[in-house]
């Protein structure tokens, strides 16, 4: 048998293979299975001829290449890390190893399980390498039919699914279990994971198409998005998946055929897009309902799913099921929630003169509604209340408490328009005595045009965070004046009022805490960024004002919500 290696003048010493080291003539000569040496860096040095054939490769392809990187593989396909290859150790150390299977890329693509042995080989020139046999035995060629192709032990797959139930059950984000749920299982599993959803109303969306690239996950914004009406007859797989039927391997030609619906038109596509040519795909089944179903593709790796991988991945997405119900249901909840809290706030009344905005922004976590309210309305008098506020508390009981806090203030300030502080005391001792609040901070104001044309604000405040007054030209400052105790505390201490004239084109500005406070720094801090801000925003109008405010102000960490109350007087008169 032939040997093929690079002679002494061989072109490969001094072109694109200047890897390849000289090696004496007949390295391989008598040795009858498939062989191949590598120099002392792993380096092909020289292979037979059967080796070339079982391998599927040219001396060209082969010679001067790092057998690591070009051969081994693991089951998946996929190439070993260094710190794990029994090969790469015996060569390094310069010791015999043997192992019954292993994994080798072929020229073909296709992955071959061969038995090889590795023993030291001197090079001669007292350099030394190893010499790699490989020979095939019907344990190995049959051991990757008999087994799943996801390879995992039984181990392997107990701890999969628990770190499934741990990682979905852990959030009440739907978006987040989803993208949770592909990152368990791509590139464990599959190159893809796609996820079908039904709606409320029995439509469905891609909801997300992940694919493992150069060692990372990459969602394609371009395969998602809205889907053609789910069949009711149709027995192709996704669309038994997403009626609740058990779970399916398919390939690239199961799409192939003339579509029976157009959910089987975007499954081709699919496949073509991703270059697919295994998926299995199982129903994602909640309680009551099927949610949706969980489709894993192959493409790179060359293995193909199985009917044996099939219950671990209805494991896993039985598992998926149970939290996305969770999670919807907190949404549904949690949108009611929402709703409820928006019909309890006021919409501004309609001041001559005056720009006014008012905004409300939900707590990104626990219940959606908390405490903070803002108010405005007219008086008997003449004059326009307002208020800004916030029951302790971030749940169902805030919001009713807050509800009860502002409609007696109402009644309050409507009844008999008094002071400020008047109108607070009164307040306070019937939320002593009527109301379920345990304690709530406030400012109230009362606003009056004067003949000058220029408007008065005086006010009290119950414990909250002063009103913020920015003037045309960027200067600012807080209404620290009428500082007094917050509601709820039983102690009877009077209260003051404050008052100030407010310049032409200023801005005032109420807001509650969730607007400044932070973990990360204290609320000086938070209050001096809403000062520089403001300032920097004088001039632009009150709405984008506001939003803009609130987008550069709100912490990312605050989990309160926040309740925002802003007026614009006019212009100087000409």
């Amino acid at each position: 048998m032939d040997a093929v290696m690079p002679g002494a003048g061989s072109p490969f010493l001094n072109g694109p293979r200047a890897r390849v080291p000289a090696v004496p003539e007949g390295l391989l000569e008598g040795v009858m299975a498939p062989a191949y040496v590598v120099d002392g860096e792993g380096v092909i040095a020289a292979a037979n001829d059967a080796a070339l054939a079982l391998l599927q490769r040219s001396a060209v392809d082969l010679l001067g290449q790092d057998a690591h990187d070009l051969l081994h593989r693991d089951s998946h396909g996929r190439t070993l890390p260094r710190s794990r290859c029994d090969m790469r150790d015996a060569l390094l150390a310069e010791r015999t190893r043997h192992s019954d299977v292993g994994w080798f890329a072929r020229g073909d693509g296709s992955l071959l399980g061969l038995s090889w042995f590795l023993t030291p080989y001197a090079l001669g020139l007292g350099r030394s390498g190893a010499l790699v046999m490989l020979y095939q035995r019907k344990e190995a060629a049959d051991s990757r039919e008999e087994a799943p192709s996801t390879a995992l032990s039984e181990l392997e797959r107990l701890a999969l699914l628990a770190e499934t139930t741990t990682q979905l059950t852990s959030t009440l984000d739907v978006e987040d279990a989803l993208h949770r749920l592909a990152a368990l299982t791509v590139p464990l599993l599959a190159d893809w994971a796609v996820v079908d959803l039904l709606t409320e109303s029995d439509e469905v969306r891609r909801a997300l198409v992940v694919q493992y690239k150069d060692g990372l996950l990459v969602e394609r914004a371009d395969l998602q998005g809205p889907m053609p009406p789910l069949p009711q007859e149709s027995p192709m797989p996704l669309s038994r998946a997403l009626r609740g039927a058990a779970s399916t391997v398919a390939t690239a030609s199961t799409y192939h055929g003339p579509p029976d619906s157009g959910i089987a038109v975007e499954q081709h596509r699919l496949f073509e897009e991703t270059g697919m040519h295994s998926a299995a795909i199982a129903p994602i089944r909640g309680l009551r309902d099927t949610l949706g179903a969980l489709t894993l593709g192959r493409s790179e790796r060359l293995d193909g799913f199985t009917a044996g991988d099939l219950p671990l991945l209805e494991d896993v997405t039985r598992r998926a099921g149970l939290a996305l119900d969770n999670a919807r249901l907190y949404q549904r909840q949690r949108k009611v929630s929402e709703t409820m809290q928006r019909h309890l706030l006021p919409q501004m009344p309609a001041i001559p003169g005056l720009q006014m905005t008012a905004r409300y922004v939900p707590a990104p976590q626990a219940s959606q509604v908390g405490g903070d309210w803002y108010d405005a309305f007219p008086l008997t008098d003449g004059a326009t209340a307002l208020a800004i506020g916030d029951v302790v508390g971030h749940d169902l009981d805030a919001a009713g408490g807050m509800a009860q806090v502002r409609n007696m203030l109402r009644a309050f300030a409507w009844s008999d328009p008094e002071s400020p502080s008047d109108v607070v005391t009164r307040l306070d001792q019937a939320v002593m005595h009527t109301a379920e609040v345990p304690m709530a901070t406030m400012v109230f104001a009362r606003l009056t045009s004067a003949d000058d044309g220029l408007w008065r604000l005086q006010w009290t405040n119950a414990g909250h965070p002063p009103p913020l007054l920015v003037t045309y030209d960027g200067r600012t400052s807080f209404l620290t004046e009428g500082h007094g105790i917050l509601l709820g505390t039983g102690t009877d201490r009077p209260r003051q009022d404050a008052a100030v004239t407010l310049p032409p084109a200023a801005t005032l500005v109420l807001y509650t805490d969730g607007l400044v406070e932070s973990v990360r720094h204290s609320i000086d801090v938070g209050l001096d960024q809403l000062r520089k801000h403001a300032a920097s925003l004088a001039r632009r109008p009150l709405d984008s004002f506001s939003d803009s405010l609130l987008n550069r102000v709100r912490p990312q960490d605050n989990d309160d919500d926040v309740a925002f109350l802003a007026l614009r007087t006019p212009p100087p008169r000409e």
